[in-house]
């Protein structure tokens, strides 16, 4: 049985769920510009690059904008939503992410958090748990997206921990696919039919205890 040292967290959709305020912000847009968003068309927007989203919003409200004007789009999407998550507090945890955050360090374990986010910090500290961190790689420190398995990597490098000893968390494919990757452990929380290449698949952080992840 490996030992296990280090648990890496990945931040939306484990933890915390920040979809909701992209969705806003992206809807604001395309008011500006005259048209409806749906939650439907937003279904499009998921696990998609900020000026990708863009070019699909732009595509379902029939417009076009010069590079400049989309530069300053994709900007003021950004600041809206920057507002929006501002406001958040630690009762937009998910079910079971604190209590597991705490058990872990208890236990003496290792924390990390590997997010492709750019706001992680502030969400961590809205929500009140950037104490339970040891480590955090965020979109700022980590250039390559999932599922290249830099962020994890780095993660582990902080931690001062092999990879090998490391188990990720991570709701996406691409980021059991990047676990994989960096030589690591994985349990997915949401779906087994998208996350089956995962250790174990969960449907929220509040069906996991340590000790089953010893044992993994």
């Amino acid at each position: 049985m490996q030992s296990l040292s280090a648990c890496i967290f990945d931040l939306d959709g484990v933890i915390v769920d920040t979809a909701k305020y992209h969705f806003l912000a992206w809807k604001r847009l395309a008011s500006e510009w005259g048209f409806d968003f749906t939650l439907e068309q937003n279904e499009q927007l998921k696990g998609v690059s900020r000026m990708r989203s863009l070019e699909i919003l732009l595509s379902i409200g029939g417009i076009t904008l010069d590079e400049d004007s989309k530069q300053k789009a994709a900007a003021r999407k950004n600041e809206w939503y920057v507002e929006y998550i501002s406001n958040m507090d630690e009762s937009e945890l998910l079910p079971g992410a604190k209590s597991l955050l705490i058990e872990v360090k208890e236990q003496g374990l290792m924390t990390a958090l590997g997010s492709a986010s750019k706001n992680a910090t502030l969400i961590l500290d809205r929500t009140h748990i950037t104490k339970y961190f040891d480590a955090i790689v965020d979109g700022i420190k980590a250039s390559k997206a999932k599922p290249d398995p830099e962020v994890f990597l780095r993660c582990a490098s902080e931690l001062h921990v092999p990879p090998q000893e490391c188990i990720v968390f991570e709701d996406a494919k691409a980021g059991i696919e990047a676990a994989i990757q960096a030589g690591m452990r994985s349990i997915g929380v949401g779906s087994p039919e998208i996350l089956g290449i995962a250790n174990r698949v969960v449907s929220s952080l509040a069906e996991v205890k340590v000790q089953d992840l010893l044992t993994l």
